[in-house]
């Protein structure tokens, strides 16, 4: 007996680590696709095969578009293995739910009791408004899904300190003749491949990493708080885990009634009252219990599903409160000003108005980490609470490259159409004017011509007009006055961006006439 059960300890070890190895591997493959994205190096269907496995991504954006699209069918894989295993891509797969087991916070957690199972219930409630606020075409609740939210954290917060964290520690260290050899060995190895040539810039940066700091730090009242009690991908899975085949099961003849396995449960869901047994909708397959338990007195099976239903679950209750949340904050939404009259300065990725991008966009950031001159930033006040963390182009930060597509090609729900390059070169966002208080030619008679220079269209957009101007001395100058031809512009914002007038550009790109109003 005690050699079968050292051999089964051996066994359970080694699962064990597979899945922890598995985990692992999971995030580095996410870090992987993310740094490649930026640089190019893959298409964009591989760099976001993340966002595509996420079957509440996928069928958020089928509900709100009404658009099937062939990419979201990877998310099936995803259903599949839910049946099969019940919630193993939270245990084995989630790149957030890997750095929150990294990250656990055990020694700060102490003791505490974790709050009441009837918590969980919120996750279900989060779920559920989402599907029903994507039925009336909004998807602003997205920003809770766990995928959407650790991208856009790392593309806007995480990655943009760690390039300035890298720049600072080399600038200490180059000002020692002796290690100069050695930080430019390592600039010319990680730069471009890793990180960026020149540094990146987001608004709301330290917002985003404030939630993803929040949702870290959750794990002071419970393991995996976030897991057990918030993701709405979670609440996903946890109902189709109901249904699953294999799935923890207590032999009653071996359990002495410890409680290790309750203990050493990272979600909570061994109940002691209930024989020990757990709940397969929050099971995330960790394999923890089976280390703890020294009598074999716990194993994972497969057998034909009998589903239960637990006092959290959702009922009616919860879809009638998910509903009148979806519903209040729609209207809250359409009463915004910018409802009325939208923000002429909301410049949209090339097709993408034309696209109705509100109610495709997830709010994941792969466009924003994909631009290559990070002119892509996360909307906040000008798009309202509606369009809440969707792209828009602040050409003052950076432009929309003309010899480039790949926000197109990088959305996994094509919110942003993946347009050829021709056909994009093709599209207006916006169109450029000019201040000509603020324009250094017009407002102090000295001749600039950036705008027109850096114009990358073959039959430049910017015409420049030869002027004979008095100057306050009284002395008379030709100068050479910028003019916008407006049938020209594609609104691509580089004038704006390498304007040199301090502070706001003397030559702004805005949102054509035609596509502004009520």
């Amino acid at each position: 007996m005690a050699k079968a059960l050292r051999a089964r300890r051996r066994q359970v070890s080694g699962w064990i680590t597979l899945r922890r190895g598995v985990q692992y591997a999971a995030l580095l493959i996410f870090i992987v696709l993310f740094v490649e994205a930026r640089n190019g190096g893959w298409p964009g269907e591989t760099a976001n095969v993340f966002m595509r496995l996420d079957p509440l991504a996928m069928l958020g954006q089928l509900i709100s578009s009404r658009i099937v699209l062939a990419g979201s069918a990877l998310a099936l894989l995803t259903i599949a293995l839910t049946i099969a295993f019940g919630r193993a891509w939270c245990g084995w797969l989630c790149p957030l739910g890997t750095l929150l087991d990294l990250f656990s916070l055990r020694r700060w957690r102490g003791n505490r009791a974790a709050p009441r199972d009837s918590w969980r219930a919120v996750k279900y409630v989060l779920l559920l408004t989402i599907l029903a606020a994507a039925l009336f075409g909004n998807l602003t609740f997205m920003i809770f899904d766990p995928i959407t939210l650790l991208y856009r954290t790392v593309s806007t917060s995480v990655w943009p300190a760690l390039d300035q964290a890298v720049t600072a520690i080399e600038s200490a260290l180059y000002s020692l003749p002796a290690l100069r050899p050695m930080v430019s060995s390592f600039e010319s190895l990680i730069r471009p491949s890793v990180l960026p040539t020149a540094p990146a810039y987001y608004r709301d940066a330290l917002l985003l990493a404030a939630v993803f700091i929040g949702v870290v730090a959750l794990n002071v009242l419970a393991s995996r708080f976030w897991c057990r009690y918030l993701c709405p991908l979670g609440g996903l899975l946890g109902l189709l885990s109901k249904f699953s085949f294999v799935r923890r099961r207590v032999s009653v003849e071996r359990c002495n009634e410890c409680g290790l396995c309750a203990q050493s449960c990272p979600t909570g869901t061994i109940d002691p009252d209930k024989g020990y047994a757990s709940d397969p909708g929050e099971c995330t397959l960790c394999l923890e219990c089976l280390d703890s338990c020294h009598r074999a007195g716990t194993k994972f099976s497969a057998a034909a599903p009998r589903v239960e239903w637990q006092p959290y679950d959702p009922g009616r209750r919860h879809l009638l409160v998910a509903f009148g949340t979806a519903i209040t904050a729609i209207s809250l939404f359409r009463s915004d000003a910018v409802s009325r009259r939208e923000n002429p300065r909301l410049i949209r990725p090339p097709g993408a108005r034309e696209n109705d991008l509100p109610t495709k966009c997830i709010r994941c950031g792969e466009c924003l980490r994909a631009c290559p001159t990070n002119g892509l930033q996360p909307a906040l006040v000008e798009a309202g609470l509606a369009g809440l963390w969707t792209p828009v182009l602040v050409p003052r930060l950076g432009y929309c490259d003309y010899s480039c597509s790949a926000c197109g090609q990088a959305c996994p729900v094509q919110a942003i159409p993946p347009l050829a390059l021709d056909e994009k070169r093709q599209q207006v966002i916006g169109w450029s004017y000019i201040d000509q208080n603020r324009c250094i030619a017009w407002a102090d008679g000295r001749d600039c011509i950036v705008c027109e220079e850096m114009c990358p269209l073959p039959d430049k957009a910017i015409k420049l007009e030869e002027a004979s101007i008095t100057r306050e001395d009284g002395s008379v100058a030709k100068i050479k006055l910028p003019h916008v031809l407006r049938e020209r512009c594609i609104g691509c914002g580089i004038c704006e961006y390498k304007c040199p007038v301090n502070g706001e550009a003397a030559i702004r790109v805005y949102v054509p006439a035609s596509d502004t109003g009520a």
